[in-house]
């Protein structure tokens, strides 16, 4: 019962890290980075020195870059596996620009395939991904509370709670709830 949440300041940190480490590892300066993401050198910059927190669109373009899912990412800067991660335990990330939560529910391991996500989206918020991590990633979104509006591959999903969308990842994506409802949903991936 003593645990306390990581705290979100390291996590940024061990990003900060890992994304420096991703990019040395491929042997790419950030010029190379920048035209592979589309984010621009500088922002990279002040990512990997930890001068900013990334924001999910960023990273989702940085993981499309790398072919990595955000999650497998997100895993790389956290402790490593154990069969069971108590919820003060289980780390969880803000995007500093839209209010975005992920709390990574599945104890960390990065030779496990499946991963799972609780989410809260703030009200009146869209997140939007140009290309996948990884195409065809699968996907089971259950929403728990609120209402959610799900795009993939041009095609809208209004859900609400207790429903549950199934899909494979190969292109753009979108989740957007309305103005004064926010979401919470819980996302399996395989």
């Amino acid at each position: 019962m003593g645990q306390t949440s990581l705290d979100e300041s390291s996590i940024d940190d061990r990003i900060a890290q890992r994304l420096k480490g991703l990019r040395a590892e491929r042997g790419w300066p950030l010029e190379e980075l920048a035209r592979r993401s589309g984010v621009s050198r500088a922002t990279l910059s002040r990512l990997e020195n930890a001068e900013v927190s990334a924001t999910a669109g960023v990273l989702g373009r940085l993981c499309a870059a790398y072919g990595l899912t955000l999650s497998r990412l997100m895993h790389m800067v956290e402790d490593a596996h154990a069969p069971l991660v108590r919820r003060g335990m289980q780390p969880v990330w803000t995007d500093p620009d839209t209010g975005f939560r992920r709390r990574a529910i599945s104890p960390p391991a990065q030779t496990l395939a499946a991963e799972a996500l609780d989410c809260e989206l703030p009200p009146g918020t869209r997140i939007a991904y140009d290309d996948p991590p990884r195409p065809g990633l699968e996907h089971h979104l259950l929403l728990v509370e609120g209402r959610l509006q799900v795009t993939i591959g041009g095609q809208t999903h209004d859900l609400a709670p207790g429903d549950c969308l199934r899909y494979r990842l190969f292109g753009a994506s979108a989740f957007a709830t309305p103005d004064h409802t926010p979401a919470r949903y819980i996302l399996f991936m395989v």
